[in-house]
């Protein structure tokens, strides 16, 4: 490789300049640029005028490499390397994420932000601080995961591949990198858990077995007939509940640290109170009507947020024996008292939002009505019950097509008789 044979003046010519070689009879310019010796043929014949034009034509493409301006496609638009070279910047992995956490910290509660943070840290580590995004390729994402899948669970791993997506997709639209790679962020399939959910039976075990205190069996009792989230129902307060309507507003869910933010949805929503949900939270209102309100704050983003003075529905003080101890369940602690709780009656395990799948199980094998369950768990519409309930839908199959022709039959009698 290098230059080709040629006599004369030209040869002269040609060794004033750096980088400019003899290719196939024409005259062609090699540079560096992202540490890629790239080469491309100018189509030009050897004359003394067209080595001191690719001369001009290398320096130009020098000087926009070091301000950092070079785009390939624009110097070489016919060049079959022109698509595989990104136009983006020139910057490092580790000064870009830490440009993008703030921005996207605007949308995110503060402990999502320290959870995404921890995510990108691990995979910019693992990548590499100083890289320059430009020239990153899906091979070094596709590395990425095969690293952290080796170490982590997948359910783990998907989150960090979703949040290292975010910030490629930020990194894209800005530039910094060339597109395709947040696309590159598979997540990998995870074995689809079917509802565990408690019978009928069960349930009454773990009333009277398990219960050791009428605060346990109404909260049990309250998360079995709603359906709330566990995070939701630890965050209830008495004045959420409306026992004149029956209903309960869901405004906010306790996180694993003790902070409050709005439901998973980021919406709020009314629960309407089976007859047993009342009851359990007429229970629950008389055990802390004397607990004094608390002052707590709700978290929309980070930046966002609300006060409030509220009294604890739930409260890990009524039964405490400590003197300090926090005014409010958090999933570690319900966790553990929902564990012993199982154990004392003596049913199979199953983790705490298993109540929340019975509620939707014993509906549907109810049947109730699709879009009403969804309202009431807080789905945007019925398609999840569909996707992860089927087998409790089906269960009723049998008995269905009796129901529809009885109340088609009583329809066109009413018709009739007019």
């Amino acid at each position: 490789m290098g230059r080709e044979r040629i006599t004369g003046g030209l040869e002269a010519e040609l060794a004033k300049h750096r980088g400019i070689e003899i290719h196939g009879g024409n005259l062609r310019i090699v540079f560096m640029w992202r540490r890629i010796r790239c080469r491309e043929s100018l189509g030009l014949p050897v004359t003394k005028a067209n080595i001191k034009h690719a001369a001009l034509l290398r320096a130009a493409i020098l000087h926009d490499i070091k301000t950092n301006t070079f785009e390939y496609g624009r110097h070489f638009p016919n060049s079959k390397h022109a698509g595989n070279y990104s136009s983006a910047k020139d910057e490092r992995l580790g000064a870009l994420v830490e440009r993008y956490k703030p921005l996207k910290a605007v949308d995110i509660t503060p402990e999502t932000e320290d959870r995404y943070s921890r995510a990108l840290n691990i995979c910019v580590d693992l990548v590499g601080k100083d890289r320059l995004a430009g020239i990153l390729l899906p091979e070094d994402i596709q590395a990425l995961r095969a690293e952290l899948i080796e170490t982590r669970a997948p359910s783990t791993v998907n989150h960090y591949l979703a949040t290292f997506a975010g910030f490629l997709a930020w990194c894209e639209s800005n530039g910094y990198c060339m597109a395709g790679l947040a696309a590159a962020c598979t997540r990998f399939a995870m074995s689809e858990k079917e509802p565990d959910p408690l019978t009928h039976e069960e349930f009454d075990q773990l009333i009277k077995k398990g219960c050791l205190h009428p605060q346990d069996r109404a909260a049990i009792t309250l998360a079995v007939y709603t359906g709330l989230r566990p995070g939701e129902l630890c965050a209830l307060a008495v004045e959420d509940v409306d026992l004149s309507t029956g209903r309960i507003n869901v405004t906010r869910a306790i996180t694993a640290a003790g902070t409050f933010k709005v439901p998973k949805t980021g919406k709020q929503r009314t629960v309407l109170l089976m007859q047993p949900a009342i009851e359990a939270c007429e229970v629950l209102m008389g055990i802390v009507a004397e607990h004094p309100k608390r002052l707590i704050r709700v978290y929309q983003n980070r930046h966002e947020w609300r006060d409030e003075s509220v009294t604890p529905l739930l409260s890990p003080g009524t039964q405490a024996r400590k003197r300090v101890i926090n005014q409010w369940f958090v999933s570690t602690a319900w966790n553990t008292k929902w564990a012993a709780i199982q154990r004392r009656a003596g049913i199979r395990a199953r983790r705490p939002y298993q109540t929340r799948h019975t509620y939707a199980c014993w509906c549907l094998t109810a049947r109730g009505n699709l879009a009403f369950i969804a309202k009431q768990m807080g789905h945007k519409d019925f398609t999840m019950l569909v996707e992860v309930y089927a087998k409790w839908m089906d269960d009723e199959s049998p008995t269905e097509l009796v129901r529809i022709w009885d109340g088609i039959r009583r329809l066109a009698n009413a018709k009739i008789n007019r």
